[in-house]
């Protein structure tokens, strides 16, 4: 299951009907904390929390996999057909744009970042799966496990996500990064 479109359909459905995560967490009795990081791809929803937030949503389950299924051969997504996805906004002013929202089943989700200057994310925060970074323009701060390692325009790093990290710009012009995730099977 694609973790990043299954967090963005329920984060769509809650603010389509004008939900907040406090109002979805009362009629769903799940915490909101668990919530945010559902909508923010953090963690991979059980299929009893999915059933309590289709509820809580009045959603069909069905409606909410419908299309998960299927799997184009090949996905070309014009520069101009980048989805923008919002990621833990009150953490970071980080701009995702998703490099492959139209193949609906993937083991991987490719982003382009742009970090604006002195911006980033506030805090380091592990999740699911691995990553892959690659700078492909500017430079920037790259902190994992509270190590900060600075990289430039060519430089990559590869490494787990369950281990707390982030990226931040402390230059004076945007930085531009290719981020690839890969989650976790269920």
């Amino acid at each position: 299951m694609n973790l990043v479109e299954l967090a963005s359909r329920i984060r769509s459905v809650r603010v389509r009907r004008g939900y907040t995560l406090e109002h979805v967490a009362k009629l769903s009795g799940l915490a909101k904390g668990q919530l945010s990081k559902v909508e923010n791809f953090r963690v991979t929803p059980s299929l009893p929390t999915l059933v309590k937030l289709c509820q809580a949503l009045d959603l069909p389950l069905t409606e909410l996999f419908d299309g998960l299924d299927e799997k184009p051969r090949l996905s070309i997504i014009r520069g101009d057909e980048r989805k923008e996805v919002e990621r833990d906004r009150d953490q970071s002013d980080i701009r995702y744009q998703s490099l492959a929202h139209l193949q609906p089943n993937r083991s991987m989700d490719p982003f382009e970042l742009t970090i604006p200057a002195k911006g980033g994310r506030r805090e380091a925060l592990p999740h699911e799966g691995e990553e892959f970074l690659l700078v492909l323009a500017g430079s920037i701060h790259f902190e994992f496990n509270g190590d900060i390692y600075e990289m430039a325009q060519g430089d990559a790093a590869y490494f787990g996500a369950e281990i707390a990290h982030r990226v931040l710009n402390p230059g004076e012009h945007d930085a531009r990064v290719l981020c690839v995730f890969l989650g976790r099977p269920l």
